[in-house]
């Protein structure tokens, strides 16, 4: 059982992974013996979380700001240096943008649906041979997008551009799965609710308690709950999943 569900030994690289649901994620994973590499923008931040989690196990950092293209494409030739394979990749990275209708602006659109969407899939595509030296049929690669909920109802927020970023990303998610199934590559979506991260602490500081109320299970996600996810998607027992989009929410789509 414990074989079913191990990471040890693979090779991941976590976008967004210096804080929030990346670096559950990241802990989680290294934690169960992978080494992980982390990316965000901020290069002392994605330092400094690289460093704590190298005292649990393998955790190195490469920081890269995914919303130019040309930092795509750098990541995934910094990373091609490092390693032969890639066994998992986490396309977390994401920005949001909250303003009323009548002045939401036009950068609120693009900075958010080139990150959230865009460059998810240039990511993949530029790591697709190191995705395919990691692949087996009995074992795939795997790449896991971090999604929302807000992209699977109405979302509590004026939030007009990441609620339909992460609607994308999910459809995006169950292309790429139907696209790459042949090449033993496995495409799957985490869909979180609210969890206590700092892209939620705004709506969390006014709302708090309006959002954990409509949770039937009546509290905030944490690392664990995100983490196991993961994990079950990363190891052998998730290798027949793909395609799919999972909700981690306390059953808030499920009520709504």
């Amino acid at each position: 059982m414990s074989e079913l569900f191990s990471v040890a030994g693979k090779v991941a690289l976590i976008t967004g992974g210096s804080r929030g649901i990346g670096l559950m994620i990241a802990k989680a994973l290294v934690a169960a013996g992978a080494k992980v590499y982390l990316s965000s923008r901020k290069a002392a931040v994605c330092d400094q979380a690289a460093a704590e989690l190298a005292a649990l196990g393998e955790c190195h950092s490469l920081p890269a700001d995914l919303s130019k293209m040309s930092e795509v494409e750098r990541l995934a030739s910094v990373f091609g240096e490092r390693e032969q394979a890639l066994h998992i990749l986490v396309n977390n990275a994401g920005a949001t943008w909250g303003s009323s209708i009548e002045a939401f602006p036009e950068q609120g659109w693009d900075k958010v649906m080139d990150l959230n969407v865009k460059s998810v899939f240039f990511l993949t595509q530029k790591l697709l041979p190191m995705l395919e030296q990691a692949a087996s049929p009995s074992d795939p690669a795997r790449v896991i997008n971090i999604g929302s909920v807000d992209g699977m109802h109405m979302p509590a927020f004026e939030n007009f551009s990441y609620a339909p970023s992460k609607a994308a990303l999910h459809h995006l998610t169950r292309m790429l799965a139907t696209s790459l199934a042949a090449r033993a590559i496995t495409v799957n979506a985490i869909a979180p609710g609210p969890f206590a991260t700092d892209m939620m602490a705004p709506m969390v500081a006014t709302m708090g308690e309006k959002i954990v109320g409509a949770v039937p299970l009546g509290r905030m996600g944490e690392g664990d709950d995100i983490g196991g996810v993961a994990l079950f998607l990363s190891s052998r027992a998730g290798a027949y999943v793909t395609g799919v989009v999972l909700p981690v929410d306390g059953g808030l789509l499920g009520a709504s």
